[in-house]
């Protein structure tokens, strides 16, 4: 199951300068690539960070700072063009005859990657949103969207909706308390929400040189959880806040992620007779 955010956040240009070599900033850096090895090295990286690399001279630069159009429109087309070269290593490595394989978007994705991923059902790739989809025996409820942020994210509703959409989904159950909900925003008030606070200008508060952190979780996600008891809740979105806790008798999930740091997390869950077992997380 891969789960939502699957995409990155930012274009990183390497800028061809009059000699052929590259200037390039990132995290917070200045390089210079000077050979064909730097170059693929520094692409390689930048990919592997989550985000899109892309050449242009520094008149380019300009013509790019003056149109938002333009800078969205490559934006676009990076995203879609990762996902398809994703999609189509995992059909390439995994036998979906053999192997259920569920995707679906988060928060941060933009609503073209998925039919893009819909594109893909043919290869048995399952696009779980607005429907009951059956894993391992089990009947799982999939919602992407969550409370609003700061970043004004392509997938975020008001509460009350978020706490009627899934209702709506949930109505699609026998037994929401034999099935598990896989809510991209975890639930308030939990270990799994728990984000550094901002200040007016959106960076992080501090008190005596730490970071102050607050719940960032939907409220109706946790009533959600509380009045249905599913047996697992599945989340993540909050990628500092790899957790396990509990809403109710219900266990609830976060792997976390540190994919700018080229770590990879995840949560494995054994099932036997449509019952959880055990679960526990992985990292790669």
């Amino acid at each position: 199951m891969l789960c939502g955010d699957l995409t990155g956040k930012m274009l990183v240009p390497l800028i061809k300068q009059t000699d052929g070599s590259y200037v390039v900033r990132f995290f917070q850096q200045k390089f210079t690539v000077k050979t064909d090895k730097e170059y693929a090295d520094m692409m390689q990286r930048i990919e592997n960070s989550g985000n899109y690399p892309f050449t242009a001279t520094p008149e380019e630069i300009e013509v790019l700072k003056k149109s938002k159009e333009k800078v969205d429109s490559l934006m676009k087309n990076a995203i879609t063009e990762r996902v398809k070269k994703w999609l189509d290593l995992v059909v390439q490595k995994i036998d979906t005859k053999r192997t259920q394989l569920i995707m679906m978007p988060g928060n941060d994705d933009i609503h073209e990657v998925d039919e893009i991923i819909k594109s893909y059902e043919d290869s048995g790739v399952i696009c779980p949103l607005d429907k009951i989809v059956q894993i391992g025996g089990v009947d799982t409820l999939s919602f992407e969207y969550v409370n609003p942020s700061p970043w004004d994210t392509p997938r975020e509703l008001a509460e009350e909706e978020i706490g009627k959409r899934i209702d709506q989904t949930a109505s699609k159950l026998s037994d929401p308390r034999k099935a598990m909900f896989n809510l991209h925003c975890p639930p308030y008030g939990t270990k799994l929400d728990l984000a550094p606070k901002l200040d007016k200008s959106l960076k992080p508060v501090t008190e005596g040189g730490a970071v102050v952190f607050e719940h960032v979780g939907s409220k109706s996600v946790r009533e959600a959880l509380k009045k249905y008891q599913p047996m697992i809740g599945l989340h993540g979105h909050i990628h500092e806040s790899g957790a396990f806790d509990k809403v109710g008798e219900t266990p609830v999930v976060n792997p976390g992620s540190e994919y700018g740091e080229g770590m990879l997390r995840g949560i494995i869950i054994d099932m036997e007779d449509g019952k959880i077992s055990k679960y526990w997380r992985v990292e790669g």
